[in-house]
């Protein structure tokens, strides 16, 4: 495997991401757009989900395409920057056909970040808005950290953020990554350490990281429990069905384990999309297969540290950079 271009999941041709926050609120949504509908699948391992749509992703479903998918804050709230998101498509002609309507098809998955500090006494739901802007926002090229669906997001002991990695596997296929990192567990020990270390490809986020974790590390430190929720995309440009996207997805979770101690606990709604633009076929359906899942689960891996290490401060939590550049 070798680095995409831009390491961001656009880096599959065909998708596009844009973020919208606003800072009083301290929150906001994620987008992931296809250029055309794509095949998606999702699978949910935390405890304490919060979803829109995601239903009609099983195999045996109607609808087997997507046009968007959408990741924001604000808890139950949240789920309203989808049909913002919704209300864009429709004025742009997108949409699955029925009759003379078209009805856009946007999943969506939310994180709890109401305890951040941010202002949450609004007497309109204000996420409609935001998943309208950032859907106007959408472009290949897109700032990680403290951006979109990760603005006003926190691991156990740090800000979070908004993290993308990618790769080409040997038979030229692409996988990527897109995610907002809100864990109730760390991604990192007491010296700073990524637990996703052993994935790091070049020095994207910092650099010999890699080595033995502090003996002093503790999986909830002083803080103890409490809501949280990582939401993620993975994405490739091979061909895949739908029951191939939900395997996709199910094999990305082995990234989210890998990066964030503890995950899918009761408290956290950790659920990972997968999206399939279907523009390359497998050469070889078995093993490359069996490749794109270890890619997928690997590149999520990465992302969560470049997510969580691009965190600007100012936030509840101290950044990564604040604490241990």
């Amino acid at each position: 495997m070798k680095i995409g271009p831009r390491n961001l999941i656009t880096d599959i041709a065909g998708l596009r991401v844009g973020h919208a926050q606003d800072a009083r609120l301290a929150s906001g949504a994620t987008v992931l757009l296809g250029d055309t509908p794509f095949v998606a699948g999702v699978h949910v391992m935390g405890g304490a989900p919060g979803t829109r749509e995601t239903d009609l992703l099983a195999p045996d479903k109607t609808v087997q395409e997507v046009d968007a998918l959408v990741l924001s804050g604000g808890s139950a709230f949240g789920l309203d920057a989808a049909s913002g998101v919704a209300d864009g498509l429709r004025a742009m002609g997108r949409g699955f056909p029925v009759g003379d309507q078209r009805v856009p098809i946007v999943p969506a998955a939310i994180l709890f970040d109401l305890r951040n500090g941010g202002d949450k006494t609004w007497d309109r739901n204000p996420y409609a808005p935001l998943g309208r802007a950032a859907l106007a926002a959408a472009a290949t090229d897109f700032p990680l950290g403290s951006v979109g669906a990760g603005f006003g997001a926190t691991v156990m002991d740090l800000r979070g953020g908004i993290g993308s990695a990618s790769c080409v596997l040997e038979c030229g296929v692409t996988v990527g990554a897109l995610v907002a990192v809100n864990a109730l567990g760390r991604v990192s020990d007491d010296e700073g350490r990524f637990f996703a270390a052993p994935w790091e490809m070049g020095a994207e986020f910092g650099g010999g990281a890699a080595g033995a974790m502090s003996p002093a590390w503790e999986p909830f430190g002083t803080a103890g429990p409490r809501e949280a929720t990582t939401i993620a995309i993975v994405a490739t440009d091979a061909r895949l069905t739908q029951a191939q996207a939900t395997r996709l997805a199910t094999a990305a979770h082995d990234g989210m384990a890998r990066a964030i101690q503890p995950s899918h606990t009761p408290m956290d709604g950790d659920l990972v999309f997968a999206a399939a633009t279907g523009a390359r076929a497998l050469p070889d359906p078995i093993w490359d297969s069996l490749r794109l899942g270890h890619a997928a689960s690997a590149c999520l891996a990465r992302a969560i540290a470049r997510g969580v290490r691009a965190a600007s401060p100012g936030g509840a939590l101290p950044a990564w950079s604040e604490r241990y550049e």
